[in-house]
């Protein structure tokens, strides 16, 4: 095949205490994501999105919640690990993200996201998307109490 889509998702609940970190950037707000690594629904769902796109599971089976080695892991750190593994077989043709979020307004931090990713997965700053959507006050996001997203993955195969 020639090219392989994959998509990924992940939410995570807001709690004070946390940093927020969302695609390895640290983002000024009061709480931050619960969860055993950093919780980074963005690299999360890139990681998934990847995974997917090649048919290797999830990254609960590379990075799995109950090891102390993976406790507070940086989800960037994840990315890139898991760019090495695809390298070989696939180049990243682009990447589609929606943040849902109500609070915080994230619109500052785009060019600081997408450069970090770019970064992580090797590839132009122009092949990565980032869009931020609310839940129009609906659910845990709508209400301000969780993160979520959505990545979408194109994966072309190397020559």
């Amino acid at each position: 095949m020639s090219f392989r889509i994959g998509i990924g998702y992940d939410i995570h609940r807001l709690v004070v205490g946390r940093k927020l970190i969302l695609a390895g950037v640290i983002i000024d707000y009061p709480r931050g994501l619960l969860g055993h690594s950093d919780a980074d629904v963005i690299a999360h769902a890139v990681c998934d999105a990847m995974l997917g796109a090649v048919a290797r599971g999830d990254i609960g089976a590379l990075f799995p919640d109950t090891t102390p080695e993976t406790k507070d892991m940086n989800s960037i750190d994840m990315l890139k690990q898991i760019v090495q593994m695809i390298e070989k077989e696939y180049m990243i043709a682009n990447i589609d993200i929606n943040c849902i979020c109500e609070r915080p307004k994230l619109s500052f931090y785009r060019e600081k996201m997408v450069a970090v990713l770019a970064e992580a997965c090797k590839i132009d700053t122009a092949c990565i998307s980032i869009k931020f959507r609310t839940n129009e006050g609906l659910g845990e996001v709508g209400s301000g109490d969780a993160i979520a997203s959505q990545a979408v993955v194109l994966l072309e195969k190397a020559e």
